[in-house]
């Protein structure tokens, strides 16, 4: 079975801070993007190799809990991690303080794959992915 998850460092910019000058909450997602994009990556099924194989992965769900707040230029890790693949893609998120490792954020995403030339949803994730990720579908 191979490794299924891939973490990224990161250090929040200025710009991502709230009045308050801590991360805004929003930016959180686009953390959470950063490494689901490198961890795709590392399985060459990143975005552009998902519209060349036929399919896009919209995000069906997500879920998010806060559980410290992340100030300027607090170096994190944000590790992502495939815990599903048959029906649907389900990626789990742990940020941590890249010194203390103590948890800051949770997350989850849920894709699913949408046929492009027909605009529908599969209800079983296409073999290409399982390719990919080195994975069966059982």
């Amino acid at each position: 079975m191979p490794e299924l998850w891939h973490e990224i460092e990161i250090s929040p910019a200025f710009h991502d801070l709230d009045p308050m000058d801590i991360v805004w909450h929003g930016h959180y997602v686009k953390y959470l993007e950063l490494a689901r994009n490198a961890l795709m990556a590392r399985f060459d099924y990143d975005y552009p190799q998902m519209r060349e194989s036929g399919y896009a992965w919209p995000i069906v769900d997500m879920r998010l809990k806060y559980v410290d707040m992340l100030p300027y230029g607090r170096r994190v890790i944000v590790r992502a991690e495939i815990v599903e693949w048959e029906n649907r893609i389900k990626v789990e998120y742990v940020i941590r303080d890249a010194v203390t490792a103590k948890v800051i954020h949770k997350a989850h995403t849920i894709q699913v794959a949408l046929n492009i030339a027909t605009r529908e949803m599969e209800y079983v994730c296409p073999s290409v992915l399982w390719q990919k990720l080195g994975v069966s579908s059982a």
